[in-house]
């Protein structure tokens, strides 16, 4: 059983950085597509970004692009999402997930079979 334990959320003013992790446990880390989906009150989750289990191969939702940045080490079990040029309609919860059936990037949440607590991202003067 796969676990993922998301960290490095908080406050952050627009125009910020943040940088969440994602510890996954369980499993063979590298065969696994992860990605990062977002949930904001009131609203459903959202796709933001995946990698293939290779790292290779990354996706991202339009919002994001050019602002975001999805990566993962295969050597420690963690992926990555590097949040720059924060806007406060980045303001949600943001959710780690593991595809261990496949090792393709994935866009649907359906498509993901484990999945994080998730960690709080607000982007706030």
């Amino acid at each position: 059983q796969v676990q993922l334990v998301e960290s490095g959320g908080g406050l952050v003013q627009p125009g910020g950085s943040l940088r969440l992790s994602c510890a996954a446990s369980g499993g063979t880390f590298s065969t696994y597509a992860m990605g990062w989906f977002r949930q904001a009150p009131g609203k459903e989750r959202e796709f933001v970004a995946t990698i293939s289990g290779s790292g290779m191969t990354t996706s991202y939702v339009g919002f994001v692009q050019g602002r975001f940045s999805i990566s993962r080490d295969n050597a420690k079990s963690t992926v990555y999402l590097q949040m720059n040029s924060l806007k406060s309609e980045d303001t949600a919860v943001y959710y780690c997930a593991a595809d261990t059936e496949k090792s393709n990037v994935q866009i649907t949440a359906t498509d993901y079979d484990a999945w994080g607590q998730g960690t709080q991202v607000t982007v706030s003067s």
